[in-house]
């Protein structure tokens, strides 16, 4: 895998994405039997969890997370990095193919939304205040992750 830089993420977000490893669809009807509210909400609207709320920002342990949705893996604990932002942050995704990439207008703001490349689930943003070697902030909502041992 190569190392994105942000110039490669804004590339991205602006010209599409790789195509996914595989797509994995289902209804909303079928999401919500599948989720929990909270991560239907974080994951299916696009929503946000609150800062500081899950153990999963300061868990350091080897292992890889994978989208609570689809359970494609997405990334290495080797990435993940304490941001102290109050999301669980990583500087890279797996492979270059298992997160997307768009431009997001909302509150005012211009940002970078990062989703499964697989199943679409909101997972967070990505931010271009990272640490070496890619400069990059995955900053992503924990209820859009399961940690896989």
């Amino acid at each position: 895998m190569n190392t994105l830089t942000w110039r490669d993420v804004l590339q991205l977000a602006q010209n599409g994405n790789p195509a996914p490893p595989r797509r994995f669809e289902l209804s909303n009807a079928q999401w919500q039997v599948r989720l929990t509210p909270e991560q239907f909400y974080v994951t299916r609207e696009h929503g946000t969890e609150r800062a500081h709320s899950s153990d999963m920002c300061t868990l350091f342990q080897p292992g890889r997370y994978s989208c609570v949705c689809c359970g494609t893996e997405l990334f290495d604990a080797s990435t993940k990095f304490d941001s102290h932002s109050g999301w669980p942050s990583f500087t890279q995704a797996i492979t270059d193919n298992v997160v997307a990439y768009s431009a997001d207008h909302s509150h005012g703001m211009t940002r970078v939304e990062t989703t499964c490349n697989v199943c679409d689930a909101h997972l967070g943003h990505v931010f271009p205040d990272g640490p070496a070697p890619s400069g990059l902030r995955y900053c992503i909502n924990a209820l859009a992750l399961a940690k896989i041992e």
